[in-house]
């Protein structure tokens, strides 16, 4: 055989053996992507992502675009290939697979995590929108989660509202846990409560809720936290959150979205719809971004894919958290402009400069 022949032969056979090898060898990486995007003004699947019912709406145009990533599975074994072929993609990122999946988390507990956040998103997007809109809410503190085999198990139950601890009243989730750890473990706390069941008929029926009663719960150790060993911390094996009572309904239906980030488009969409005018001047503004109950802007994750999908589907503004502005302004997409905010209200002033077309003043991302 010619010594060419032979080298030529030789390079291809080294060829399909690297191939096979880089399917065959599996990586510890996943793969995220851009994912679909959905006008929080319009329709999905045949019907209005948001629904207000109760108080006047107005007419809406243009985009307001909530963004998403799609990643693989939990489950899903990259090979070298796929991974190689991901790095060099620019419509996708290969990340260490415990940045999506943190402490061996199965696909099926993320998705559970996904959908409260999401949920919680939900809830706070509205609480934010009235609020700006100066619209009373109600709010009261209530029991989020029991806590299996704890002091309260049996005795406190999801949607319990609190309404004091060792009769001093509780205006924050965050006051029962102080109230709780001003004992030791044995020690004795009177939670004064309404019960989720008197809660939900006094909210049906537009009343304020009565018929409290105390309850007594022994306080037990909580489980030792490695960076203080020697904390002897009592707890009674309950979480508090915030429940909110709307004047109006307001009902979000998006399905298959999970996670905290579509936040601030909900609450934006929730405020175009009652209020005259219209938010967007008709044009194409796509965003994203987590929202608490006070309107604060917080960061996401995957900044730059959902960059690429706003782009994709035809965005022009794409409205950044402050926290995301660095990693968004190193690659952002041509045809794309990058509006920094850090609250609903920066938001809000910027819609308005978007759609008078005073854009020179648009507050913006920098790199670094």
């Amino acid at each position: 055989m010619p010594r060419r022949t032979a080298t030529m032969l030789a390079s291809t056979l080294i060829l399909i053996a690297l191939l096979c090898a880089g399917v065959l060898i599996r990586v510890p990486y996943s793969e995220m992507s851009p994912g679909p995007t959905v006008n929080t003004l319009g329709d999905a699947r045949g019907e209005p992502v948001l629904h207000i019912s109760g108080h006047k709406t107005y007419p809406t145009s243009g985009n307001l675009n909530m963004t998403t990533v799609r990643v693989t599975g939990a489950d899903y074994d990259m090979n070298i290939v796929a991974a190689v072929y991901g790095w060099l993609a620019h419509d996708s990122v290969v990340v260490p697979h415990n940045t999506l999946y943190p402490d061996g988390k199965t696909e099926e507990e993320s998705t559970q995590e996904n959908a409260e956040e999401f949920s919680q998103s939900q809830e706070s997007a509205k609480v934010a929108a009235l609020e700006e809109l100066k619209i009373p809410v109600t709010s009261r503190v209530v029991v989020s989660t029991v806590v299996k085999d704890s002091a309260a198990e049996g005795v406190l139950h999801a949607g319990d509202v609190i309404k004091a601890v060792d009769g001093t009243a509780v205006e924050q989730p965050e006051d029962v846990a102080k109230l709780v750890t001003k004992h030791k473990p044995g020690e004795d706390v009177v939670f004064t409560v309404i019960p989720a069941r008197t809660a939900a008929a006094a909210e049906k029926a537009n009343k304020e809720p009565e018929g409290s009663r105390d309850v007594t719960l022994t306080t037990r150790k909580a489980p030792e936290d490695p960076a203080n060993p020697s904390e002897d911390r009592a707890i009674v094996g309950i979480q508090a959150g915030t429940d909110h009572t709307f004047p109006f309904e307001v009902d979000i239906k998006l399905a298959d979205v999970g996670g905290p980030s579509a936040g601030l488009m909900f609450s934006l969409g929730i405020i175009d719809k009652l209020t005259p005018g219209k938010l967007t001047g008709g044009k194409f503004i796509a965003g994203t971004g987590t929202i608490d109950d006070d309107g604060k802007v917080g960061p996401i994750g995957g900044i730059n894919m959902k960059l690429v999908g706003a782009r994709d589907e035809g965005a022009r503004y794409f409205l950044t958290p402050d926290d995301n502005c660095s990693a968004a302004a190193s690659d952002t997409p041509s045809g794309l402009t990058l509006v920094r905010v850090k609250t609903l209200d920066d938001a809000k002033k910027s819609l308005e400069k978007i759609r008078t077309g005073d854009t020179a003043g648009l507050p913006s991302c920098s790199k670094g």
